[in-house]
């Protein structure tokens, strides 16, 4: 798995203007309506803008489709620049090549974590709990890296009838230290036969927004998502349902939620509602490893939808603000974004 992201070595900033995704009639801005840029069905986000000297524009930004489902993979052939200038009329294309267009992988400054949350009440553990080390090992090799890097993390709780999300393991860059706490887990864990999902999912919002915040405050970009399993209802009744839902709803763009459900007792409406990026359910444990890997590829999908883009601009302009559009085509489907950058101090031989 490739996750790209971001170089973070700068010679000089320059500070770029707010940017904006375009509707699809063009959004009212006449400016571009001379460049008949498709039917917009990629919706982009960017994170951050930043130019280096001599000549280097640079733009980190999310790709989803409309439906909110990630767009992963993308290459540099993927990507048109259009500049503006105040002597331009319209846009104008900048040969990708010309412009030593790259996407730039590094892991020094984004931050992907996974919380795998795991129910170990009475009835999965006197059940099922093979078959769910099994999927949870299977999760953790589709989406931790080969290679462990310090842009990609995973950690895992438990829940049963306490008041308490059980830490199994702590953020970790290691799959051997993930699997080994899977491995560690004992039909015995558990002191609570009862099942608190809504503490459960509380409780990991929480801690994954605590994570993006500490994460942001030492000027990272970060991302987290939280991957629920249980094969029942809440059956503790020291939260509603609403009170789980609005965690959920109420949790940063940046946090990404999934459920994965067992059996005949879940209640699949509100492990949908729960698993607002992703859902999925298996009518018994011989299932359980498919579905965990259906979900680790949409949380390997959200990790891989960020992009750093970067290319040498020919503007030499630092008297006011160069507009810029880049869109991004794959299959089908198209997008753009539009920004702006100031060019001064630009000169040759950005590379």
């Amino acid at each position: 798995m490739k996750l790209y992201i971001l170089i973070f070595t700068l010679v000089s900033i320059s500070i770029f203007t707010s940017c904006s995704s375009r509707d699809d009639d063009g959004g009212g801005d006449d400016s571009i309506a001379c460049l008949n840029l498709g039917t917009q069905e990629l919706n982009i986000t960017i994170q951050e803008s930043y130019t280096t000297l001599p000549s280097k524009v640079s733009v980190f930004f999310k790709v989803n489709g409309t439906d909110g489902s990630p767009v992963a993979g993308l290459t540099p052939s993927s990507f048109t620049i259009f500049e503006q200038g105040r002597n331009d009329d319209c846009y104008n294309e900048i040969s990708s090549s010309e412009a030593s267009a790259a996407i730039s992988p590094n892991a020094q400054i984004f931050s992907n974590n996974t919380l795998l949350v795991l129910d170990l009440s009475n009835s999965v553990l006197s059940s099922s709990l093979q078959e769910l080390k099994q999927a949870s090992t299977s999760f953790i090799t589709n989406v931790m890296p080969a290679v462990p890097t310090e842009s990609f993390k995973m950690a895992i709780y438990w829940f049963d009838g306490e008041d308490v999300l059980h830490e199994l393991q702590p953020l970790t860059t290691s799959a051997t230290q993930l699997q080994e706490a899977i491995d560690g887990i004992t039909d015995d864990i558990s002191n609570d036969p009862s099942t608190d999902l809504y503490g459960a999912v509380i409780k990991a919002a929480t801690n994954a927004e605590n994570i993006v915040d500490t994460l942001e405050n030492e000027d990272l970009f970060a991302a987290a998502s939280v991957v629920i399993f249980t094969d029942g209802k809440d059956q503790a009744a020291r939260y509603s349902e609403q009170e789980a839902l609005d965690a959920v709803s109420n949790a940063g763009e940046d946090i990404s939620f999934f459920t994965i459900g067992l059996g005949s007792e879940i209640d699949e409406e509100v492990l949908t509602a729960i698993g607002k990026t992703g859902s999925a359910f298996a009518e018994n444990s011989n299932e359980l490893e498919t579905v965990f890997n259906d979900i680790s590829n949409g949380v390997a999908g959200q990790a891989n939808s960020f992009y750093l883009f970067e290319y040498c601009s020919p503007k030499r302009d630092g008297s006011g603000d160069n507009d810029l559009i880049i869109q991004v085509i794959t299959g089908d489907r198209d997008g753009i974004v539009q920004t702006s950058f100031d060019a001064t101090g630009f000169t040759s031989g950005c590379e």
